[in-house]
């Protein structure tokens, strides 16, 4: 095999974990290999690790391959059971050594900052102090949990430290992104405040450096889907076109779940609509107690990447009422921009976090945290929108939705970091 003569490593939990991120990480690993990338590697977590954690997965046999030319790594734990969980960290952080200091160029982009960037971090610290590692570019993308979760919460139970670690971590990277404008305000406020409580300058350097990558979609899985496929795909499930509400992504207190049951049992348009809850998570069990006895709300724990277009392009609407939790705010809304791009009915959502840059001003949005008003907005989508209203509504949000492309988002951050473009694959 020849040498590779440019890499790019993903550090990310990816598939089969029901995450934005693991979506991203295969989005810009599919483009790297039109941009000269001869060697693409995603580096993650061993599978018995990520079901021992009790993170919501997909089934193991729903997941559609990577193409030829992409190595999904998953580094078996270093050291014995006295170190318990840095068995693992110390699995990433080696394998990523071994990378750094092979000498092939390389960009690293790790997603999450605790724990996939400080390995990264640590392992490129040690392939330079070894005389290698030179030519290697990182780059550390954060989403909104990793300061809702771990700077704030640090900061309000006075562990200060760890909320100035966290932020030292994401600024020792040659780039430092944000999954979205919200996102970027979020860490500079929080930075503010962790200037405040330690005398740091985090904030001004926040503000400096930061820039915004969207997350990278690929559209083409969405638009242009075959009219017979979505027949045949709501046939498997007995749904029919536009007879249902669709709701598609982690089950959780912070999507709104809750609300969008209470919503949907209240609304008129309940007699003509089913309610579609697809997806699994911390609080599957408690939806469907909560839905308990209501034979016209269904949930499916098992949608596969392939079926999941043609679900939203069948939906009468498709629902994310996300609200903001201390555990998770959402920071972007990627199930919403590809429910735009299927070409299926209005999305329904609320105001939150950075959902409205997803958006647009093409959803219906209503504030979080709203049953009364949520159900008044199914009422409207389901009720009251003429066929001529709704079809405009889908080309309106197709087109915005368009933005997001995966190939213009990789080009776009390897701008910002200021890596060459490579030579576009002409096959």
């Amino acid at each position: 095999m020849s040498r590779p003569t440019r890499r790019l490593v993903i550090v990310v939990r990816a598939d089969p974990v029901i995450c934005g991120h693991s979506g991203e990480a295969r989005n810009l690993a599919e483009v790297a290999l039109t941009r000269g990338y001869d060697d693409v590697r995603i580096v993650t977590w061993p599978i018995p690790a990520l079901q021992a954690a009790g993170l919501p997965l997909k089934p193991l046999d729903s997941i559609l391959p990577y193409s030829e030319g992409i190595t999904v790594e998953r580094p078996e734990p270093v050291g014995d059971y006295r170190v318990p969980d840095g068995r693992f960290v110390l699995g990433l952080t080696s394998r990523l050594y071994e990378l750094f200091t092979d000498g092939v160029p390389t960009v690293c982009i790790s997603m999450y900052l605790t724990p996939h960037t400080n390995a990264v971090v640590e392992a490129l610290r040690g392939a330079r102090a070894s005389g290698a590692g030179f030519n290697v570019t990182t780059a550390a993308k954060a989403v909104g949990s990793d300061i809702t979760n771990i700077v704030r919460t640090s900061i309000a139970e006075g562990r200060a430290g760890a909320a100035a670690f966290l932020l030292t971590t994401f600024l020792a990277n040659d780039g430092c992104v944000a999954v979205s404008d919200y996102t970027r305000d979020l860490i500079i406020e929080s930075a503010r405040q962790v200037d405040q409580v330690c005398g740091t300058r985090f904030a001004d350097e926040c503000a400096a450096r930061v820039t915004v990558s969207y997350p990278p979609i690929d559209t083409g899985a969405y638009v242009d889907l075959d009219p017979v496929a979505v027949d045949e795909a709501l046939a498997r499930r007995g749904l029919e076109r536009d007879g249902y509400l669709l709701f598609l992504s982690r089950v959780t207190l912070a999507k709104g779940v809750d609300d969008l049951i209470a919503a949907y049992q209240a609304s008129a348009g309940r007699d003509r609509v089913r309610l579609v809850i697809a997806g699994t998570g911390p609080e599957l069990a408690q939806m469907r107690a909560l839905a308990a006895g209501d034979d016209r709300i269904v949930f499916l724990d098992d949608v596969s990447d392939e079926e999941k277009p043609l679900l939203m392009n069948g939906s009468a609407a498709f629902v994310l009422p996300s609200k903001p939790r201390p555990e998770f705010v959402e920071t972007f809304g990627i199930a919403l921009v590809e429910a735009m791009l299927s070409g299926g009915g209005p999305v329904v959502t609320t105001t939150t976090g950075g959902i409205p840059e997803s958006v647009g001003d093409t959803a219906v949005e209503i504030a979080a945290g709203d049953p009364a008003g949520l159900a008044a907005a199914l009422d409207r989508v389901v009720l009251q929108m003429a066929p001529d209203d709704r079809r405009a509504a889908a080309l309106r949000a197709r087109t915005y939705a368009m933005r997001f492309d995966r190939v213009q988002v990789f080009d776009r951050l390897m701008e910002d970091l200021a890596v060459p473009a490579g030579r576009a694959a002409t096959a």
